[in-house]
Formats: C-alpha cells, sequence, structure tokens
C-alpha cells in the first residue's frame, strides 16, 4: 500500500535535525509521499530544501496564526518566491493559509481583518500562478467560503484542500461543490468526535484525503490530557509515520478495506494538488 501525507510540518523544530529520520521511518511504514506547507516567509527556503531532500513536495504561503507578525511586504516576498521557483515540479500548492477565529486576539480587530486581507490576497496569488491552495480551517469555515466564492465567479473553479476539516456537513458539501478535497488527520481517531467521525464514514469517497499535520494533532493514542501532564506524562509527538494506523480507523468507520481506502486517497491527492500525479509514476 502507497499512502500520502497531504500535511506534514515536517520542517517544524519539534523535528529538528532528525527531520530525515523521522521522514524514513514513515517511508518504511508505507508513506510514499508528504506535503510539507510553509508558514511564514521565513521558511520557504526550509521546506523547499527539506522536501528536494526527501524526495517530498512543498507549499508556499503564510499561515494565519503567523499574519500578526508578518507585514505587507511578506506578501511581495511570497509572489517573487512563487514566481522564482514555478517551474519547480515539487511546489505543488499556496499553503497553508486561510481564516483562524479560534484563538481570542485574531478574533479582534485589527488582527481579524489583517488576517483576512493576507487570506484574499494569497488566494488571488494561487489564481495568479494556476496553484491549488491548502486551506487552515479553525472556526472560520463559513468566511473562508465567502472569499472563495467571491474570487470564483469569473474563473476557473479551486481546487485544494481544506486542511483538518472539522465543519458541518452543510460546509463540507460546499468546500466539496468548490473543488476542495477535506483532510483528515488524527482527531478522526477520537470516539467523542462523533460529527468529524459521521463525516469521514459519510462524505462520498473521492473528496477525502488523509493527513497527520505532524507534529501536530496527535491521534488518541499519542494524546495525554492535560492531568496526565500535569503528572509528568509527555504528550506524544506526532509524525507522518502515523498515517497508516489513522487510515484504519479511516477504513473502519467506511466499512472499506484498507487497501482500498490507499488507492482512493492517493488518487483524490493527485486530484487536489495536480503536480503530485506526476511525481508518483
Amino acid at each position: 500500500m502507497r499512502w500520502i501525507d497531504t500535511h506534514c510540518h515536517l520542517d517544524a523544530w519539534e523535528f529538528g535535525p532528525l527531520a530525515q529520520e523521522v521522514r524514513a521511518r514513515a517511508a518504511i511504514k508505507g508513506v510514499a509521499y508528504c506535503v510539507i506547507p510553509a508558514v511564514e516567509v521565513g521558511n520557504f527556503d526550509a521546506v523547499r530544501t527539506l522536501a528536494h531532500a526527501t524526495g517530498d513536495s512543498y507549499c508556499l504561503g503564510i499561515h494565519p496564526l503567523y499574519v500578526p507578525r508578518a507585514n505587507p511586504g511578506d506578501l511581495a516576498l511570497l509572489e517573487a518566491e512563487l514566481a522564482a521557483r514555478h517551474s519547480d515540479p515539487r511546489l505543488v500548492g499556496v499553503g497553508e493559509i486561510g481564516l483562524d477565529y479560534f484563538v481570542p486576539a485574531l478574533q479582534q480587530e485589527p488582527q481579524r481583518t489583517q488576517q483576512e486581507n493576507f487570506y484574499r490576497a494569497q488566494l488571488r496569488l494561487a489564481r495568479q500562478y494556476g496553484l491549488p491552495v491548502v486551506l487552515h480551517v479553525r472556526r472560520s469555515a463559513d468566511r473562508l467560503l465567502k472569499h472563495l466564492r467571491d474570487l470564483s465567479r469569473h474563473g476557473p473553479a479551486w481546487t485544494g484542500i481544506a486542511h483538518a476539516f472539522n465543519g458541518s456537513e452543510v460546509q463540507a458539501q460546499e468546500f466539496i461543490r468548490l473543488g476542495f478535497k477535506l483532510g483528515f488527520g488524527g482527531a478522526v481517531t477520537f470516539e467523542r468526535a462523533l460529527q468529524l467521525r459521521h463525516l469521514a464514514k459519510t462524505l462520498p469517497l473521492e473528496s477525502i484525503v488523509l493527513e497527520t499535520d505532524a507534529p501536530d494533532i496527535p491521534p488518541h493514542w499519542l494524546y495525554a490530557t492535560a492531568e496526565q501532564r500535569a503528572q509528568g506524562q509527555p504528550q506524544g509527538r506526532n509524525e507522518p509515520g502515523e498515517l497508516p494506523r489513522i487510515a484504519e480507523v479511516v477504513a473502519q468507520l467506511r466499512g472499506m478495506p484498507v487497501e482500498a481506502l490507499a488507492e482512493a486517497t492517493t488518487q483524490n491527492a493527485c486530484a487536489a494538488l495536480p503536480r503530485l500525479g506526476a511525481l508518483l509514476v
């Protein structure tokens, strides 16, 4: 079986100099490919260099959590980098971009407007360079969708991934209608995640891709509660090698062979990020 981790922050400080070792462990478990998204201009070089070193792919963008320390010049730097790297086959999208209304400060002005301005500008850059987008969706689905609809009225359909999706069924259907695949990862392994597990079970198979968001969003077998952490138990670190076990949970929810899920989600990832297809031959 061959798996694609469509969202893995392999360059994160938690992995540090062990990133390639972590990636090798994932390969042994059947993770054939990882997509490494950027989060700010300061890690553009890191994600590109790492993707080339590990034989993976990368995206370039400014994450909403990093917008407060960004400035308008960073958008110009992003555009310059997209222009300079557009012929690089390992550049597969603009991301991670989006909106975050979970962090209290980002809900307030001026940061709320600032992140919307950055999001919309990056959507335009994705249009300009003909690239898919990888979206950060945290309590912000309706607003994300509004901007996507606004910018698609006089242009082609979107392609890309709504990463770590955890919205309603109506919101899920609207992302799918606009051309997106929905990313499922460690959160779906928690039995209390009833709505998310319902979506993983019932959404059309062709709308689903798999991810870890490593080192974040650990699956339940790595998660330590606040009480456990207070007692000295460390939080487990998520890795791309956890993807096959996460996939087993999704396959069980859907009542399908895990081999069939591997084949379908690989095809879906290539549809969401079309440059992947040529690299997986």
